[in-house]
């Protein structure tokens, strides 16, 4: 590894203050709370970065609008079914909430058999029939439901969509295609929730009409990190090597 090329980039030092950690007396960190104050809107776009707490935001926007927006029930659409984790059972009220976050073994369909276009929609329409609360999928088997029961099943329901930088404008893609029938149908709440909010094949994630239709929360990376309490500073640079990187990253890596 030749040392002398490099290309600087990034040298930025935080104050390390600790509030990005640090909870209020309903045991919400800054970007909950300043989620949770918009709870009260139809549709809401939660900008974020990993590890900011959006999963925890979204359980207490759910939990009002299910006791005190006249909301039936919640759905909350997942990528891959390994995130469904991110939505297990949480007792917030131990940290100060006035409820519990509580998902039913037999609706966290991202643990259940079967396939997307099988025995997990049939499980999300008797979902839609049943009292109860919380429902978590995955966005295939989301996608399948909306074809199977259409638009109208999903009437006064929130659903809440993670890693939102999946949907996109473009006609061919299918969860892009349902929001939009969502939209014009009016009777359905959203939350859509990202940390990256573009796409890799430069497609718009929603078209401008759609997206002025959300009321908008955004929490920086810089806001995140500069509330660590441990990180004093972040460097990034380019190195170039040839041969095994591990001959000499150590010293890109040397603190001295």
């Amino acid at each position: 590894m030749n040392l002398g090329k490099s290309v600087p980039s990034v040298s930025v030092t935080y104050a390390r203050s600790g509030v990005s950690t640090k909870a209020n007396a309903l045991g919400m960190r800054p970007m909950q709370e300043r989620a949770f104050e918009k709870r009260g809107e139809q549709y809401l776009l939660i900008k974020s970065p990993p590890a900011s707490g959006k999963s925890r935001a979204l359980m207490f926007i759910a939990l009002d609008k299910l006791a005190n927006q006249g909301i039936k029930q919640a759905i909350i659409v997942v990528p891959e079914k390994s995130i469904g984790a991110s939505f297990n059972d949480e007792p917030l009220s131990k940290y100060g909430f006035w409820a519990d976050w509580q998902v039913e073994p037999k609706w966290n369909l991202c643990n259940a058999p079967g396939n997307d276009n099988g025995g997990r929609v049939k499980a999300l329409g008797a979902f839609l029939e049943s009292g109860d609360k919380v429902l978590v999928c995955t966005h295939a088997t989301f996608r399948f439901a909306v074809d199977a029961y259409g638009v109208e099943a999903f009437d006064d329901r929130l659903i809440a969509i993670d890693e939102f930088h999946h949907v996109s404008s473009n006609p061919d893609n299918k969860l892009g295609l349902h929001l939009g029938q969502f939209f014009a149908r009016g009777k359905t709440h959203i939350v859509a929730m990202t940390g990256s909010y573009f796409r890799g094949d430069a497609e718009a994630v929603l078209a401008p009409q759609d997206e002025s239709k959300f009321d908008t929360v955004t929490y920086t990376y810089y806001e995140q990190l500069n509330g660590y309490e441990y990180l004093k500073q972040l460097d990034i640079g380019y190195f170039f090597y040839s041969g095994p990187y591990v001959d000499d990253i150590l010293k890109v890596l040397d603190p001295a």
